[in-house]
């Protein structure tokens, strides 16, 4: 393992002698920092808990203690391991990963050691608030143990800049003291890494005309949707919905956090807007992302969609529209000026017949991305170091995601003409003649557009991989349009080009005219794309890869000597600077490729100047925070450890009805093991009530032997009403609990609506959510239905419910089920019978009981007189309408009827 560097070595030596929530800035190895305490505390005579990480994340954190030599590596708990064997895995001690989920459950049963736990590690911890179970786990641990440390790690400064105190709340429940803040502009940080700088060549690439022009157009339109979002939503007015953030990643998190709260208020045109935002932001992304076919081919798709031309979407009929449209098809193609003199004359069917001809006669200009050209320039410079070098230096390119790598890589190989002709053909040669589109010579069309032509090898090389091309028709024949969702090893097999033998000689030595070899590295990640092997030079998305830490292992295997930057990312530069500093005396040269100007370089600003404002933020919550000497709840003092807080009017009942008999017993739960994703567990066992977690398959919670509790949010409860779901659980607890209620539980800051607005029907729908709620309660006269505004008032609601009733039983709890045969003692009847008896006239809920009793079956209820009948039901009008019912004929019951009449 490699030492750790100055400031990582300051950094852990504080965290060590005293616990507390470490705020590092993005890229400056979070993961080394808490590598090191694992490899600490890897050994049998510890035992470590680890907190919120992810499989792949434990994945890397082993494999790298096991490259060190550790012998006690990390274990993994889950569920293939018995409930009876867990105290003896717990007990062999060393570094534990569990699940949330499993590690509740365990502190509950007290299937761990809670009083041998040495500490817990808290990765990601700007997320404790949002995850209720992680601080579930520490307070049940630091009840249960006032020794053991809590150390807590993050790298998302720029998630605490979101509510109000966020950084506080999280340290309460984290329950530490000590806030380490270690943003990149830190003095140790700054001055360290200033010593161990890598070479940087900053490369500022011009957009072309029509890029800028498609640029200004797409910023025209996303301001324009901005003004008339606000316009809409006045309450809107608000700094963080500007053009600078539109622009920047974190933009959707930001609106959907204005709108959520009101989202079933919104007009269509509001949420048409938001989407519209959505789609212009991933216009900007693929304008300087990837070539001029796929950004035409998007555009299209757009204008062809019946959405887009929708009432609600006008963005497309603006001026900045067309020009977008106009410049984006300027790059790909033009059509003959003799056509177009022909445009508007003639009946329908000759224009038909003019557009299907412009469309053959379209002459390609495939304009190439001014980055490509920057990237080949940098390749031709790295390769001619390495011909004048002893060694040779490994070349690492990295692209924003899977397709930009695949385009490039494509490029590298075939040149910019023939692959984007290529993916012309593919992208828009939808019937047979398309492949028939030609390029004129380059003359011709450059002759026109006032370029020099092209006669040097680059143009050799166009007609050599065509014919190559045609060769290899079978295996490239799918466009990279094609590729999105696929596996990261059908992409790399689509785009594989093989070696070429008749081009083998003719251009050897020359870096954009080499033929790449067939790639079979031993790299730990499975997503690089390789294009050659000597010297070694690949290409990495630095997104979407299975492996959060591809990016490092490829680092730590590759060592490259030139890193290309093709894709700006913050938190990669900061990784490439703590790379070149645990590697003194190796050189390490990074490219860093940008448009100068663009809402890319913007991008890559914001991000920048949000994180060094939120390390602000946070500096100054600092210096006034006020932490109480009993945070750590190393002693009983701390309030948020204690188990009790019923209000003052429900602490004492000293009614006579149970009230003497429940003092002194405790108070307790049966909670179905799914419900633990929730808060409400957490705040029912704070409220001093025990938890029982078992396996539950009728009901949620069990609160007394008769009370049963379904619990639905808003969106689980319409899901359940339509697919029939929430009526077979209300058949399961009005068959087996006497009390059966349905909890339906709703966040009051986010208003809600089961009837659309303006939608308000007089009459019963099946497709109404409320109507099917009304027929609910109709079918089950027993059933109670609960609306509660938060976990909270759930969690009292109850508390009250439980008072002066006997506690549940977990094993008959868990015996229920379905299609169990286990009954409750009073309905110890055949339900089809029950049901079918509720559905004659004068039998209802109140004497259905006594009829059943006394009668045996529907065969005797027939032979009885209507005096017996009377006495039975204990209402001579009830047994009048039943006797009428079962022996009278449709004509009797209709003479009847009038004769009374």
């Amino acid at each position: 393992m490699a030492a750790l560097l100055e400031h990582e070595s300051q950094i852990f030596l504080e965290l060590f002698h005293r616990d507390g929530l470490v705020v590092c800035a993005r890229g400056l190895g979070i993961d080394r920092l808490l590598l090191r305490f694992l490899r600490l505390y890897c050994e049998p005579a510890s035992l470590v808990l680890v907190l919120n990480t992810s499989p792949a994340e434990e994945e890397y954190f082993i494999d790298q203690l096991r490259s060190d030599g550790v012998v006690h590596l990390p274990r993994r708990v889950t569920n293939e391991i018995a409930n009876n064997t867990r105290y003896e895995f717990y007990t062999q001690g060393g570094v534990i990963f569990a699940t949330s989920r499993i590690l509740v459950v365990d502190f509950l049963t007290d299937r761990i050691p809670a009083n041998l736990i040495t500490g817990i590690l808290v990765y990601k911890a700007h997320k404790i608030i949002e995850s209720c179970q992680e601080a579930f786990i520490l307070r049940l641990y630091r009840q249960k143990n006032k020794q053991g440390f809590i150390k807590a790690f993050t790298d998302n400064a720029v998630a605490f800049n979101t509510g109000f105190c966020h950084v506080e709340r999280v340290m309460k429940n984290l329950f530490v003291g000590k806030l380490y803040l270690w943003p990149r502009f830190h003095i140790a940080v700054h001055s360290f890494l200033e010593k161990h700088k890598p070479e940087v060549v900053e490369i500022h690439v011009a957009m072309t005309p029509a890029m800028l022009a498609i640029q200004t157009a797409i910023l025209d339109i996303l301001n324009a949707c901005l003004k008339e979002l606000k316009r809409y939503n006045p309450t809107l007015e608000v700094e963080d919905l500007s053009l600078e953030n539109a622009i920047a990643k974190p933009f959707d998190k930001t609106i959907r956090h204005y709108l959520d709260p009101l989202w079933h208020q919104l007009g269509a045109k509001t949420k048409s807007l938001v989407q519209d935002l959505k789609i212009l932001r991933t216009l900007l992304l693929y304008l300087t992302q990837y070539d001029c076919v796929t950004f035409l081919n998007l555009l299209e798709s757009l204008k062809a969609s019946e959405k887009a031309f929708g009432e609600n979407s006008g963005w497309l009929f603006l001026d900045s529209s067309t020009s977008m449209f106009v410049n984006a098809r300027a790059r790909v193609y033009r059509i003959a000026d003799e056509k177009l003199n022909q445009k508007g004359k003639g009946s329908g069917s000759e224009k038909r017949d003019v557009k299907k001809e412009n469309e053959l006669k379209r002459e390609l200009v495939l304009e190439s991305n001014p980055k490509w050209e920057a990237l080949r320039e940098v390749l031709k410079e790295i390769e001619n170091e390495n011909k004048n070098s002893d060694s040779l230096g490994q070349v690492l390119i990295c692209a924003s995601d899977d397709r930009a790598c695949a385009q490039l890589r494509e490029y590298i190989i075939a040149g910019a003409e023939a692959f984007l002709t290529r993916l012309y053909n593919k992208t828009f040669g939808k019937d047979e003649k398309a492949g028939e589109v030609w390029i004129k010579d380059r003359n011709t069309i450059n002759s026109k557009g006032n370029a020099k032509p092209d006669t040097g090898p680059q143009a050799k090389k166009a007609k050599l991989t065509a014919s190559k091309q045609n060769k290899q028709k079978k295996q490239q024949d799918r466009t990279l349009i094609q590729m999105i969702g696929k596996t990261e090893e059908e992409k790399r097999e689509e785009v594989e080009v093989e070696d070429n033998k008749e081009l083998s000689g003719s251009q050897e030595g020359n870096t954009e005219e080499r033929i790449p070899e067939d790639f079979d590295l031993n790299l730990p990640s499975d997503c690089y794309y390789g294009i050659f092997k000597d010297p070694l030079t690949i290409i990495h998305p630095l997104q979407g890869c299975g492996d959060p830490y591809a990016l490092t292992r490829v680092l730590q295997e590759v060592e490259p000597r030139y890193v290309v930057l093709y894709d700006a990312e913050l938190t990669f530069v900061r990784q490439l600077e703590i790379y070149k500093a645990s590697r003194p005396g190796k050189p390490l040269r990074v490219y860093f490729l940008i448009y100068g100007g663009s809402t890319e370089e913007q991008r890559y600003l914001t991000t920048l100047r949000k994180e060094k404002e939120a390390f602000e933020k946070l500096i100054r919550e600092k210096a006034s925070m006020v932490v109480p000497e009993e945070r750590e709840g190393r002693d009983e003092t701390n309030l948020d450890l204690l188990r009790d807080a019923r209000p003052a009017s429900v602490s004492a009942d000293t009614r006579k009805a149970g009230g003497q008999e429940q003092k002194g017993v405790q108070q307790t739960i049966i909670v179905d093991m799914r419900e633990f994703r929730s808060e409400l567990p957490s705040l029912i066992h704070r409220r001093g009530i025990d938890i029982e977690p078992v396996t539950l398959e009728v009901g949620d919670y069990i609160l007394t032997p008769d009370i049963c509790v379904e619990r639905k949010s808003i969106s689980d409860l319409i899901g359940s009403l339509n697919n029939g779901r929430l009526y077979a659980q209300c058949v399961s607890m009005c068959r087996y609990y006497k009390r059966p209620v349905l909890l339906i539980e709703f966040d009051p800051n986010k208003p809600f609506s089961l009837i659309p607005r303006g939608s308000l029907q007089p009459e019963i729908s099946s497709n109404d959510v409320t109507s099917k709620l009304t027929l609910l309660t109709l079918h089950f006269p027993k059933l109670r239905i609960l609306w509660c505004p938060s976990p909270h008032a759930t969690a009292e609601l109850f508390e009250e419910l439980k008072q002066n009733h006997p506690q549940p039983d977990a094993e008959t709890a868990m015996s229920v089920t379905a299609d169990s045969e286990i009954l409750p003692e009073s309905d110890k009847y055949n339900p089809g019978p029950q049901d079918f008896l509720l559905k004659m006239p004068g039998v209802n809920a109140k004497n259905c009981r006594a009829l059943m009793t006394h009668v045996k079956s529907i065969a005797e209820l027939v032979t009885l007189s209507k005096d017996e009948l009377s006495k039975i039901l204990g209402n001579a009008a009830n047994a009048t309408q039943l006797f009428d019912f079962i022996h009278l004929t449709y004509a009797e019951a209709l003479a009847k009827g009038k004769s009374k009449t």
